[in-house]
């Protein structure tokens, strides 16, 4: 069952709406259930709810996935360019990110500091980084790669979906070559051929693209720390709900049953 609350975001004293999903069996036993936090909540269950009308349908595949797991999904702010000041942890001299203030840390603070301890207190959550993951596509799939770098005490596994890392790649390697990160830590990392930056052929596997070379940088970080990386490479995938929605079952089982 998926369960909708309003939640302050107290960096800017709003409302952002949590979409937490619940097992089918959460209230007929005590069983405490690991949690994985996703950005964009408001894009995971329903199509009406989703921006641009198509969910990821993380309701119908969470119903029949063997895994018993709560999702908390959390919804950006929708006025102006809220959500990519809020998901920017790197401001740029120049570029895309420089248009923005980088809040993105802010963000992760609040989620780290505030949502995260209501969760634990008010479900029944295994609180463990063990059992603690977070996940995100385009700028929320960056957010993911910075939480599992800067936050490594606190989430374990992360899904970086179409990761929006090609803005600030320097800045996010700088900050993967200086933080520890547990060698039990396991990260998806993936992009479509259709939305990678200098593909050749969207239709084979990309393995010369800007796109695949940011990606595979980061998952040599990952690997140099002993930690475990899936590299993901959509043929024929765009940056879009639709296709993300595809790599919901390969990341969630490479994160959380293999």
């Amino acid at each position: 069952m998926v369960i909708k609350r309003d939640f302050i975001y107290t960096p800017k004293g709003k409302g952002r709406m949590l979409h937490i999903w619940l097992p089918d069996r959460y209230n007929e036993t005590d069983e405490r259930y690991p949690v994985m936090y996703f950005f964009d909540g408001h894009n995971l269950y329903f199509d009406e709810d989703a921006t641009f009308g198509k969910s990821w349908g993380l309701k119908e595949f969470l119903e029949h996935w063997p895994k018993d797991i709560i999702v908390v999904g959390i919804e950006c702010g929708h006025e102006g360019e809220e959500r990519l000041s809020e998901y920017s942890p790197y401001r740029t001299k120049t570029g895309f990110l420089s248009k923005y203030e980088a809040m993105g840390d802010v963000t992760l603070k609040w989620i780290v500091n505030e949502i995260k301890p209501m969760i634990d207190s008010e479900y029944r959550t295994i609180p463990e980084r063990e059992c603690t993951g977070i996940a995100g596509s385009s700028m929320g799939g960056l957010m993911s790669v910075y939480a599992i770098t800067m936050y490594n005490t606190v989430f374990s596994k992360a899904a970086c979906v179409s990761s929006s890392i090609v803005f600030c790649r320097n800045q996010l390697l700088h900050d993967m070559n200086r933080n520890e990160m547990s060698p039990d830590t396991r990260v998806f990392l993936s992009w479509g051929t259709c939305e990678a930056r200098g593909v050749l052929n969207p239709e084979t596997e990309d393995t010369v693209s800007y796109t695949y070379k940011c990606n595979k940088a980061v998952e040599n970080r990952i690997q140099k720390a002993g930690a475990t990386a899936m590299l993901y490479c959509q043929v024929g995938g765009n940056h879009c709900e639709a296709d993300w929605e595809k790599q919901v079952p390969i990341f969630m089982d490479f994160l959380w049953r293999e």
